[in-house]
């Protein structure tokens, strides 16, 4: 978004409570101690991993999806300066700050609230315990009554284990580990991968049909 001036947008002030990890391994957002979520470009991970921790105070400039308590960050000003949101082509050299350890992950507790990806659809949850559920979008939808605060939840998928939190991209998911149900994977085109348009020959013209 680095066409945008962000000093024109909405602003937030509050107090980094914990990390939101996508299944990378990549910090791509954070929760305030008010529970107010921000989500963060995830090419700027390591400039926030290395700028701000639990505890800090930021201001945050950005864009808030209609009906959730969120706000797409384009600039965050940290007590190190300000990070600005210049587009994946400006990603810092740093790319990598740390690297996650991937590996199957079962997972059960009570949500503390949903997450929500920049355009506000619902992605997952954050447990009590800081744990984070992550399903793809049409997923999630279908899945969305398990995201309540106070639900107890479980899931089974691929986790990503970092020192600034853990995520698990679940496979299966339910209210308890006993039943569980399986998600499926990234949504589908309508007529399949496979599907091809017919020639423009080939749509007023079927086998054996002469003018």
């Amino acid at each position: 978004m680095h066409w945008i001036d962000p000093d024109h947008l909405p602003e937030v002030v509050g107090t980094v409570d914990l990390f939101l990890v996508n299944k990378h391994g990549e910090a791509d957002g954070f929760l305030m101690t008010d529970g107010r979520e921000v989500h963060v470009p995830p090419h700027l991970s390591p400039r926030l991993l290395r700028d701000v921790r639990p505890g800090s105070k930021v201001r945050v400039r950005g864009v808030s999806p209609r009906a959730v308590e969120m706000i797409a960050a384009v600039a965050i000003d940290t007590p190190e300066g300000r990070l600005l949101d210049e587009g994946p082509d400006h990603r810092p050299d740093e790319d990598e700050f740390e690297k996650a350890k991937h590996g199957p992950m079962n997972v059960q507790g009570v949500v503390r609230q949903p997450i929500h990806g920049p355009k506000g659809e619902t992605r997952g949850a954050v447990l009590e315990d800081g744990r984070i559920i992550r399903l793809p979008p049409h997923e999630a939808e279908r899945f969305s009554d398990l995201f309540f605060a106070g639900r107890k939840i479980a899931a089974k998928g691929e986790g990503a284990t970092t020192s600034f939190g853990t995520v698990v991209e679940a496979r299966e998911i339910g209210p308890s580990s006993d039943e569980l149900k399986a998600v499926g994977g990234p949504k589908q085109p309508k007529h399949g991968p496979g599907h091809k348009k017919p020639k423009h020959h080939e749509k007023h013209h079927r086998p054996g049909h002469h003018a």
